[in-house]
């Protein structure tokens, strides 16, 4: 989200702080931005996005809670995935001592998320594929199928300054904006070549089943995780046919067919859709207080 509002901005002559706005809105922070800081500014707002720990989802908050998690579960986690989690902590900590510059975002971004692959490697590739994790790759499918589907919904209807700016090279701008926050700039290449057109890159994020951050990619996979978990545990609870459910809306249709539909209003329906289901994540393996 933070690169996606660095890299919209220089489009745009008029309107940042309503960028910043909309960022914060779709991120679902602004809310406690208000009231710490009071009018958006820039500089302000990536602060708490990025590094503020008053701010639950900021980098350091996020990465703290998973470095306690994984250190709970130490005995559950092999030792290369704790020396990951451990590393990026440690390299978080050391980025975000002091204040961030909009300068130096691009690096810090990159360190976070090479530092973050690191982690999800290490488990992928050493991990016994038992419930542990079957649970640590629910979490990173739900969190990438929120965050593209809050990407894709910022860029398009929360930005775009007016309807008449659907089509023109700004909005070609900031679809292809979208592409290079959710790391599928090749695979549309190579999928539509070099025309960047709106409904491709949309259906590319949603409907594409090869695409690692796409809605479907990511639903599909999810499924698979609950099968697995089901098999483990001998029953099939409700997250596991909620899960199935919310990847069955509109997942056949054209991506014109959700244009039509409206794709903000879609985006919102899936996203409270995977809130709820993981609140019932939570209530089914008792992961709640």
């Amino acid at each position: 989200m933070l690169e996606t509002g660095q890299r919209i901005g220089p489009t745009r002559t008029t309107g940042a702080l309503d960028d910043w706005h909309s960022i914060m809105q779709a991120a679902g922070v602004l809310e406690g931005y208000g009231a710490k800081y009071g009018e958006v500014a820039k500089d302000n707002a990536i602060v708490w996005i990025l590094r503020d720990k008053s701010n639950r989802p900021s980098v350091p908050s996020s990465i703290e809670s998973a470095r306690s998690n994984a250190r709970l579960a130490r005995t559950a986690l092999t030792h290369e995935a704790w020396e990951a989690v451990n590393s990026c902590w440690m390299a978080v900590c050391d980025a975000m001592a002091r204040r961030v510059g909009e300068r130096e975002l691009p690096r810090i971004i990159g360190l976070i998320r090479q530092h973050s692959a690191l982690v999800r490697g290490s488990a992928h590739g050493r991990m016994l594929k038992n419930d542990i994790y079957d649970f640590f790759r629910t979490g990173t499918l739900m969190e990438r199928a929120d965050n593209t589907a809050r990407i894709l919904d910022v860029t398009y209807y929360v930005i775009l300054p007016s309807a008449m700016a659907v089509g023109s090279s700004l909005d070609n701008v900031q679809w292809h904006t979208i592409l290079r926050s959710v790391g599928s700039e090749d695979a549309y290449r190579l999928t539509y070549g070099t025309s960047v057109k709106p409904s491709n890159i949309a259906s590319l994020s949603i409907l594409d089943p090869r695409v690692p951050r796409s809605r479907r990619f990511c639903m599909s996979k999810l499924q698979d995780n609950f099968n697995y978990l089901s098999l483990d545990y001998g029953q099939e609870l409700d997250c596991q046919v909620m899960a199935q459910a919310l990847g069955q809306i509109l997942t056949d249709r054209h991506i014109q067919i959700i244009f039509e539909y409206d794709l903000h209003e879609y985006i919102q329906a899936f996203l409270t859709g995977l809130a709820s289901l993981g609140r019932q994540i939570e209530i089914d393996h008792r992961f709640h207080a």
